[in-house]
C-alpha cells in the first residue's frame, strides 16, 4: 500500500478469535464481499495462539490487533501476521515498542501505529487540552520518533477520532508534516445509518484531498457491512469500481410505477455481482431515458411499463411486475459476456 498502489478497503472481525473456526468463517464472508485486508483483535494468549491457524488459512492478509501486550505483538508477528497494529496510548512505552518493530523486523511484517482519542497518552491530553487532532497528531510523532530511533520504517498510521472535523483535521495535519501510507476512517463512527453517514463525510473528504490509502468504516453491525460502504464511497470517487453502480430516481408524482420496489429488489439481486457495471432504475420521462441510456442497463418508467436499455439501445419494452426480473436478466447476462439485445 502507499506508493501509488490502490486504496483498499479493511474490515475487522468480529468473532472470538480464540474461535479459529469461527473467525476464519467471517473472514471469508469479509472476502466475498470485497475484503482485502482483515484484522483481528487479539486480546490474550490463547487468540494469539489461534492468529498462527487463521492466518495460515486465511484467503487475504491478516492484521494482529494489539492493545496493552506487547508480547501478544511479537507472538503474533512470530506466527506470520501480515502486519501488527499497535495503539502507542497504551502499548507501555519506548521499551515495549522496540521489542514489538524487532520482532516485526524479524517477520518481514508490516506495523501500523494507530492512533485513537479515546485512548491518547494523559500527559499529551493534559498539554493539548483534549483529544484534539493535534494530540493525535503528537502521539503519532512520539512513536514515529520511536520508531525512527530502531530504523524502522515498514509503517502505516492512523489517526483516529469518533468526531469527524477532529478526524479530518489530524489527518491534513499528519500528512503535511510526514510521508507515510495512511489507513483512514472515523472511529466509533456509530450504527449502520449514522456511522455511514459519518464516514462517507470523513473519509470522503480525506480522499478527495489525496488523502489515505486504506480504509475501514467502523459500523456497529455485521462487518460486512463496512465492505460494502467502503467500495461505495471509493466507486462515488471514481477511485476503484466494484461491482455494480445504482442510479435511482428520488421519486415524485409523476412516477407511474413501484419504482422504490423495482429499484430495492435491483440492488438486492445483484449485490454480489463483482463486476462493475452502471445500472440505472428511472421512473419516468424527464431523466428515466436520458440516464438509462448512459448506463450499461438501465430502465426508464412509464404507466405500468418500462422501457430497458442496454449500452445506450432500447431493447425491449416489459410490464411493470417483470421490469425487475428482466434488468437483472440483462446485467447478469453482459456482465458474464454474453450478447445483449437477445
Amino acid at each position: 500500500m502507499g506508493g501509488g498502489a490502490p486504496i483498499s478497503v479493511q474490515s475487522m472481525t468480529n468473532t472470538d478469535t480464540r474461535d479459529a473456526r469461527a473467525t476464519l468463517a467471517q473472514i471469508r464472508s469479509l472476502a466475498r464481499e470485497g475484503c482485502e485486508i482483515v484484522r483481528v483483535a487479539v486480546p490474550d494468549a490463547a487468540a494469539a495462539k489461534a492468529f498462527r491457524r487463521i492466518r495460515a488459512a486465511s484467503p487475504i492478509p491478516v492484521i494482529a490487533d494489539i492493545h496493552f501486550d506487547y508480547r501478544l505483538a511479537v507472538a503474533c508477528a512470530d506466527a506470520g501476521a501480515d502486519g501488527l497494529r499497535i495503539n502507542p496510548g497504551n502499548i507501555g512505552g519506548e521499551g515495549n515498542t522496540v521489542e514489538v518493530l524487532r520482532a516485526a523486523r524479524a517477520n518481514r511484517t508490516a506495523v501500523r501505529i494507530g492512533v485513537n482519542a479515546g485512548s491518547v497518552e494523559k500527559e499529551l491530553l493534559a498539554k493539548h487540552r483534549g483529544p484534539t487532532a493535534g494530540a493525535l497528531v503528537a502521539s503519532a510523532a512520539r512513536a514515529l520518533r520511536i520508531c525512527d530511533k530502531a530504523r524502522f520504517r515498514s509503517l502505516k498510521f492512523s489517526l483516529k477520532a469518533s468526531d469527524v472535523n477532529t478526524t479530518i483535521e489530524a489527518y491534513r495535519l499528519f500528512s503535511r508534516r510526514f510521508d507515510y501510507p495512511l489507513h483512514i476512517g472515523v472511529t466509533e463512527a456509530g450504527t449502520l445509518f449514522s456511522g455511514t453517514v459519518k464516514s462517507s463525510v470523513g473519509i470522503g473528504v480525506l480522499l478527495a484531498e489525496g488523502i489515505g490509502d486504506t480504509l475501514r468504516v467502523s459500523l456497529t453491525g455485521p462487518p460486512e457491512e463496512e465492505v460494502r460502504v467502503g467500495w461505495q464511497i471509493l466507486k462515488s470517487l471514481a477511485l476503484r469500481r466494484r461491482g455494480p453502480d445504482f442510479v435511482s430516481c428520488p421519486t415524485c408524482g409523476r412516477v407511474s410505477i413501484d419504482i422504490v420496489g423495482i429499484a430495492a429488489e435491483v440492488e438486492r439481486r445483484l449485490s454480489d455481482l463483482p463486476v462493475p457495471l452502471k445500472i440505472a432504475v428511472m421512473g419516468c420521462a424527464v431523466n428515466g431515458p436520458g440516464e438509462a441510456r448512459e448506463a450499461d442497463v438501465g430502465v426508464a418508467g412509464g404507466k405500468g411499463e418500462g422501457l430497458i436499455f442496454v449500452k445506450g439501445e432500447i431493447v425491449g419494452k416489459v410490464r411493470e411486475k417483470n421490469i425487475a426480473a428482466e434488468v437483472v436478466r440483462r446485467a447478469r447476462r453482459l456482465a458474464a459476456g454474453g450478447r445483449e439485445g437477445t
